[in-house]
């Protein structure tokens, strides 16, 4: 069983580094959709994977058009500040796939109106200083929780 963790043009290199650190842990794909805000050779990056980086099933994508046209009958959930419905309504699978924004803008809005169906979010406080949580944490926050329904398969 494997899920797909999907970075749309990501940022910043910790961030990257951790997500890739968790997956390299849970068994998680990792996806990097270009344009990167670095390389992958970034030593942020790497420090942050720590040693883990060799456990990681990790592809890179050209575009978004791209990796949508790959993977267009795949299962895909949008994490958003802008989705309908909580992380938790949802009925992971294997296979699934979940896609996150980068930091700054999040997910293209027109990408989510198209799939507002798909689109899910962690419940904030309405206090407006509170725009979103950092990255990694939102990856760890949804990847657990689909694990989780899933009895954490491969996992001890």
């Amino acid at each position: 069983m494997a899920f797909h963790i999907v970075l749309v043009e990501p940022e910043i290199p910790p961030n990257t580094g951790n997500i890739a650190r968790s997956c390299a842990a849970t068994g998680a794909h990792l996806h990097l959709v270009k344009p990167l805000g670095f390389s992958i050779e970034d030593k942020q990056l790497k420090r942050a994977g720590l040693d883990y980086w060799p456990f990681v099933t990790l592809t890179v994508h050209e575009n978004l058009v791209e990796f949508l046209e790959a993977f267009a009958g795949a299962r895909m959930y949008l994490a958003t500040t802008k989705g309908t419905q909580r992380y938790t309504d949802v009925d992971y699978r294997d296979g699934d796939m979940i896609l996150f924004g980068r930091e700054q803008a999040g997910l293209p809005r027109d990408l989510i109106e198209q799939h507002k169906d798909r689109a899910i979010r962690i419940p904030l406080s309405a206090d407006t200083r509170l725009r979103s949580l950092n990255l990694a944490n939102s990856v760890n926050i949804i990847l657990f929780e689909a694990l989780r329904q899933n009895g954490f398969p491969d996992l001890e």
